[in-house]
């Protein structure tokens, strides 16, 4: 019997190609909004699509999910995975269609891509490079390579120590967040081909 991978089901739109991404690379997943079994989890990741604000909404209507998530993370030493709005929701707050709190795990706030050069246009999509930082030395998961983004909101930190990567979008975008066992990415693993399988199958190793 492996680990089981609780996969956040709160209506966030890219659950079922993360839940075969992560089955493609041999991880036992329980699609679950459920507290009790988020707090047995080995290990958990939150997918996410859309508007922050919504998808915000949407896992606080799941009862018990966030403080589930937030005890078997921060007491259980769970490794976590924040996958696009997913990442996002880490932050402190969210500023589209107004201000709407995040989960403030990892201090910060999810604003507009203005590129600075206005020919570059927005949403930012497609494939780009995912640059780790030097604070991402020796990390186990992000790695160099190129990966599918689809976003018009981007992560600003508040510390660049929880930068983990970046990318070019008309300017510096953060590509990855992390602090401990949490992680979150900005691009789509499930998108991503054989880099996105091999952050995904590391992540699975992890053991931060």
């Amino acid at each position: 019997m492996g680990e089981v991978i609780a996969l956040v089901d709160y209506g966030a739109g890219n659950l079922h190609s993360v839940e075969n991404a992560l089955r493609k690379v041999g991880a036992q997943v329980k699609v679950t909004a459920d507290p009790d079994v988020l707090r047995a989890a080995d290990r958990i990741v939150l997918p996410g699509v859309g508007s922050f604000g919504a998808c915000a909404a949407g896992l606080r209507a799941e009862k018990g999910a966030i403080e589930a998530m937030r005890e078997r993370v921060f007491v259980g030493g769970a490794p976590f995975l924040g996958i696009c709005v997913g990442m996002q929701l880490l932050a402190t707050r969210g500023l589209e269609y107004g201000e709407t709190a995040g989960l403030d795990w990892i201090e910060g706030e999810v604003r507009l891509i203005e590129p600075t050069d206005t020919s570059v246009k927005v949403p930012h999509m497609g494939w780009n490079d995912v640059a780790p930082t030097l604070h991402a030395k020796n990390h186990e998961v992000i790695e160099l390579g190129e990966a599918y983004f689809l976003h018009s909101y981007h992560f600003h930190a508040d510390s660049g120590r929880d930068v983990l990567a970046m990318t070019d979008h008309g300017g510096g975008l953060v590509a990855a967040v992390g602090r401990d066992n949490i992680l979150g990415v900005q691009f789509h693993p499930e998108k991503s081909q054989s880099y996105g399988l091999g952050i995904l199958q590391r992540f699975l190793e992890w053991k931060p």
